[in-house]
């Protein structure tokens, strides 16, 4: 399982308890992708993926229906995708995706949270040798299916992490294979649970409690703010 599993794991922030918080960050995912490609999801398969992460987050259909409306008309905001990193306190990584209508409101807020609490913001690109940047998607077992063969197929499609048991499979693979993977389990007949992009570090970085501690609080700056979509960052998880 390997390091996807132990970074799946350590990944119990703060907003995912926050239903309204998520459906905010679903919402403008929607909006950017039916923007890019269209509001239809029949012809856009970023689109149908996320109403279907969407869904089974519970989101409301007609607040699914809004978000996609947003992308057409003229007097929405127009969010764009920002990747910010830095080093948080005691060194540890830090990745923070945004989507924002305001960029110099989102870079002084993100520079502010790292001075405020020990760390610096870096420039792009500074931080992307650390971490893995990859497609994951959530599948539901499919009755008769020969595992070990399904395992070889996923590999032709660059898939180097399974985590397989009875409720739900679990595949990592490139960034960029995200399309043809969808392709392939809808062609395929597989259920897809949900489909998400995450950032997961090459190696983790031990801390003490109290670094810890300090770090979290940084973090929970990033997550309580309303631009900030994604933070992925390299503290080793805390040992249970």
């Amino acid at each position: 399982m390997g390091r996807a599993f132990e970074f799946r794991k350590a990944r119990k922030l703060k907003r995912w308890g926050n239903m309204s918080r998520t459906f905010t960050r679903i919402g403008k995912e929607i909006t950017i992708a039916a923007k890019a490609g269209g509001p239809d999801p029949d012809m856009n398969p970023r689109l149908r993926m996320l109403i279907h992460n969407a869904k089974a987050a519970n989101m409301p259909k007609d607040t699914i229906e809004r978000a996609i409306k947003k992308a057409t008309d003229k007097d929405s905001s127009d969010y764009k995708e920002i990747v910010y990193e830095g080093y948080g306190p005691h060194g540890i990584a830090i990745v923070v995706e945004t989507a924002t209508d305001n960029n110099q409101r989102t870079v002084a807020n993100v520079r502010s949270y790292f001075n405020k609490h020990g760390g610096s913001l870096g420039t792009s690109g500074s931080l992307s040798f650390m971490f893995d940047h990859k497609s994951v998607f959530h599948i539901k077992p499919k009755e008769g299916m020969d595992l070990e063969e399904l395992e070889l197929e996923l590999i032709d499609f660059g898939a180097d992490e399974f985590e397989i048991d009875e409720e739900e499979w679990v595949i990592y693979a490139p960034f960029d294979q995200f399309a043809a993977l969808q392709k392939y389990f809808e062609e395929g007949g597989f259920e897809i649970a949900s489909a998400e992009f995450e950032r997961i570090p090459t190696d983790y970085k031990e801390v003490t409690p109290e670094q810890r501690e300090a770090i979290e609080k940084l973090l929970e700056r990033f997550e309580d703010d309303d631009d900030v979509q994604n933070v992925f960052h390299n503290m080793k998880e805390e040992a249970e």
